[in-house]
């Protein structure tokens, strides 16, 4: 069977976690797993015991070898490890509250994952996240670091450019695209093939293969696509999307409708609140159920979340690092001239052959000419912002600000940073050190 391998879940009492030991479980045989950390922070203690102790049924119920630890003691949970995964919300669900509300009150985009939400998200989480890497370059720097934490392509691209961690992004889009086309077409995922091509959450699928036939024309006209939890659906406009010859992440709505978007965004807040307040609600549904001491599987439930299937990916990942599979998965990694009117230390989202010595980017068959400049543009915004994040420097946020395409002022931009900083205040030390 060969070596036993120790994986810890850093942000371990997140309401995912389920789904991860789901994952260890059902890839017992391939992926050996026989200890399993649980980390989270004292604020976390209450929902990191109640994930534990359903993660400790769900075992139990396999009859598998495996332990399940919970701990606060970060340090001591990293010795040994083999992978470490890290599923974190620095300033927990109220954060996220404040990155979506913040904006609409200047007319801009509220998210948490892009535009000025997504940033200050960013900023919150980037100097923590390196912190853990300090550990692991000291405790346990063989271990690969699958970062799941958003913005997860600017967290990746953070953590490469500032420790020598193995770090390696994931987001569950990809793999949520190929089960809608799974079901789309009632194939299995292993005869579909999928070109990605872009960054974190700015995405295009540029191939589209089942069975081998191309099948891009055919996704093209219809036009609905695949939308996650967390997008509201709207249909893509057909001349724009038959002309752009690329499926557009559903994450691209908030750049191509963009005023759509924003009403839709305006029209929650008064009536059922934003997503953040709706994941609320949400996850106190699940601890409910997690709860329940004769529960012992993942809930159906789970995959209501907008990051359902992440830990799928997360587990087929380090099954196949473990391995040496050199099978294809769509990853945040350096771009290394993949993408060549980008640096090559940007991290981009695109197919890598996995290996046992990591992920190695192919080259990609085409980028859409009108994507390149939306690429640029918010690379351009996600470099200012992790330099930002990481010295603490106003002006850097705000030129990051600036940058971005669904910020439309910089007078309106400086107004909102003020004051996203300072509701932020907790969480940014380094942006107040006087």
């Amino acid at each position: 069977m060969g070596k036993s391998l120790k994986v810890v879940v850093i942000g371990g009492g997140s309401s995912y976690t389920p789904e991860i030991i789901e994952g260890f479980i059902l890839n017992f045989d391939s992926f050996p797993v026989r200890e399993i950390v649980l980390v989270d922070i004292p604020e976390g203690q209450g929902k990191l015991k109640i994930v534990g102790n359903l993660a400790q049924r769900m075992i139990e119920k396999s009859g598998l070898p495996i332990t399940v630890e919970q701990t606060l003691n970060r340090r001591e949970a990293l010795v040994g490890a083999d992978f470490v995964t890290t599923q974190m919300r620095v300033g927990l669900l109220k954060a996220r509250i404040w990155d979506e509300t913040i904006p609409l009150k200047y007319g801009i985009i509220g998210q948490e994952t892009t535009g000025p939400g997504g940033m200050m998200k960013a900023l919150r989480t980037i100097p923590v996240l390196l912190d853990i890497c300090r550990d692991i370059e000291e405790i346990c720097p063989e271990a690969w670091m699958l970062n799941f934490t958003n913005p997860a392509g600017m967290v990746t691209e953070a953590i490469l450019k500032h420790t020598k961690v193995k770090s390696i992004g994931l987001c569950n889009s990809p793999i949520a695209a190929y089960k809608w086309l799974s079901q789309l077409y009632e194939t299995p995922a292993r005869d579909i093939y999928c070109e990605f091509v872009g960054l974190n959450h700015l995405h295009w699928i540029t191939q589209v293969h089942i069975k081998g036939e191309d099948k891009l024309q055919e996704l093209l006209d219809n036009r609905d696509g695949y939308s996650a939890k967390n997008v509201p659906q709207f249909q893509w406009n057909a001349s724009f999307i038959s002309s752009l010859r690329a499926i557009p992440s559903y994450y691209l709505k908030y750049f191509y409708l963009t005023r759509e978007l924003l009403e839709e965004q305006q029209h929650a807040l008064e009536n059922e609140g934003t997503r953040a307040e709706v994941v609320k609600r949400l996850e106190d549904e699940l601890f409910e159920l997690y709860l329940d001491p004769n529960l012992s599987e993942k809930p159906k439930q789970l995959e209501k979340r907008g990051g359902a299937y992440y830990s799928e990916a997360a587990v087929l990942l380090m099954k196949s690092i473990y391995n040496d599979t050199r099978d294809i998965q769509t990853l945040n990694v350096r771009n290394q001239g993949v993408l060549d009117f980008l640096p090559a230390d940007a991290s981009i989202e695109v197919n890598c052959v996995v290996t046992s010595q990591g992920p190695i980017p192919l080259p990609v068959s085409r980028v859409p000419v009108a994507a390149k400049g939306l690429i640029h543009a918010v690379k351009t915004y996600e470099q200012l912002a992790i330099e930002a994040a990481v010295t603490g420097d106003r002006g850097l946020a705000l030129q990051a600000l600036a940058n971005h395409p669904l910020v439309d002022s910089v007078n309106a931009a400086e107004q909102m940073l003020e004051e996203m900083l300072l509701k932020n205040k907790d969480y940014l030390p380094l942006f107040f050190k006087d």
